[in-house]
């Protein structure tokens, strides 16, 4: 049995396992569930320890075996341009759409509704000194992974300008790194399906009942919303990189069921960097460049998150968001997006001083946070697939066309 097929399978079963016990009431049932969330946390880790060895040896190897630096420049414009192209294309299509969706909903006001704490807020005072870390070792300790990427790609620079054999000898060593740390991914994935069932049953046991009213248009909105921006993905890609559409959905398949599983689109970069080289055929040195910078910086689902989230939250307190606010909302995301925090809902503190702009109460992201459990699993999903799909058009030129 392939291994997608074994994945998908402990999902479908995890599932329904979880609507079960749900639909039981049984406490027993219920509290064995929980029993085995620690099997899916323990398969997490042991996925997100590969990310950070993985980021800067991939990083280093790509970026200083280059023989010319300003190649280096010129695949890294080319990668920045594709990330806006992509975010772009998905706040013009999404943005009519989710206004005229909720414009067509009836009207609906929840009272008395209070208040949510938040994060600190972040802002570009605090933003911009974040990008380069006082300690690397310590920003890796911490997985803040802007900039840790960001020393990483100063110290490959670095390296690429060294000596040829003081280059020859860090460059191989950073390349035996990533080759070890692909056999212990493969070791982790081979035993996924025992992870992402531990992961599924207990959160579908939990959910049952709690999704309803409001809260469920914003789960149906925004889950379907996203499967149409992944199809959508599939098309672009067929259009700008000549890859089949079933081919690139069979490469995408196990990345997109980990960061599901996991809620984390930086989870499934090992499983990105496999599909993109082994399904895709891509060029290793464009994989090690691209897609370190997507997991860290990249979030596609920000303009479909944002957008729905706006509405969402007008439509609940009864507050119209016209074509304009909303247009300010997408158009921040194109850029803020690479600013938002990399943890499961993250993105939506970014969103605070935008609701305040257009006039929405800050209390409305605390309703998106507390609401998006479920949806944050799809989101992730499209995160990676939208990093594959980046890795895939910046590196068109030496993909095989064959199906």
């Amino acid at each position: 049995m392939k291994e997608s097929t074994r994945v998908l399978l402990a999902l479908a079963l995890g599932i329904a396992g979880g609507i079960a016990i749900a639909a039981s009431g049984s406490d027993s049932l219920l509290r064995g569930a929980d029993f085995l969330a620690p099997v899916g946390t323990l398969w997490v880790n042991a996925i997100r320890m590969t990310v950070i060895p993985l980021v800067v040896s991939l990083l280093i190897t790509g970026v200083a075996s280059a023989a010319d630096v300003r190649a280096v420049g010129r695949l890294g414009g080319r990668t920045l341009l594709v990330f806006l192209t992509l975010l772009a294309i998905v706040a013009v299509v999404v943005m009519p759409v989710v206004y005229a969706v909720f414009a067509f909903l009836p009207k609906h006001v929840v009272a008395g509704q209070a208040g949510f704490a938040l994060g600190e807020r972040q802002t570009f005072e605090k933003w911009l000194p974040s990008l380069l870390p006082s300690n690397p070792i310590g920003a890796a300790a911490a997985g803040d992974m802007m900039p840790l990427i960001l020393f990483t790609l100063l110290l490959a620079l670095a390296i690429a300008r060294t000596p040829e054999r003081a280059r020859a000898t860090l460059v191989g060593f950073f390349q035996a790194v990533v080759e070890a740390m692909l056999i212990l991914v493969r070791w982790i994935i081979w035993v996924a399906p025992v992870g992402v069932f531990a992961l599924v049953l207990p959160l579908a046991a939990h959910a049952g009942a709690s999704v309803a009213g409001a809260f469920g248009v914003f789960i149906v909105a925004y889950s379907i919303a996203c499967v149409l921006v992944i199809l959508l993905l599939y098309l672009v890609v067929r259009i700008a990189a000549g890859i089949p559409m079933r081919r690139f959905g069979r490469a995408a398949l196990p990345p997109q069921t980990i960061a599901f599983s996991s809620s984390s689109s930086i989870a499934s970069l090992p499983a990105l960097i496999e599909s993109a080289e082994r399904e895709l055929a891509l060029p290793s040195d464009v994989v090690g460049f691209v897609l370190p910078l997507a997991a860290s910086m990249f979030k596609i689902a920000a303009p479909l998150s944002w957008t729905i989230g706006a509405c969402f939250v007008g439509w609940v307190y009864g507050i119209p968001v016209g074509v304009g606010q909303l247009a300010i909302v997408a158009f921040a995301a194109l850029f803020l997006a690479f600013a938002a925090p990399g943890v499961p809902r993250g993105g939506f503190i970014m969103l605070t001083p935008l609701f305040l702009a257009i006039g929405l109460p800050a209390d409305g992201i605390g309703l998106l946070i507390a609401v998006d459990a479920i949806p944050d699993t799809f989101a992730s999903a499209l995160n990676s697939t939208g990093h594959l799909a980046a890795v895939t058009i910046v590196g068109k030129g030496q993909v095989p066309t064959r199906g």
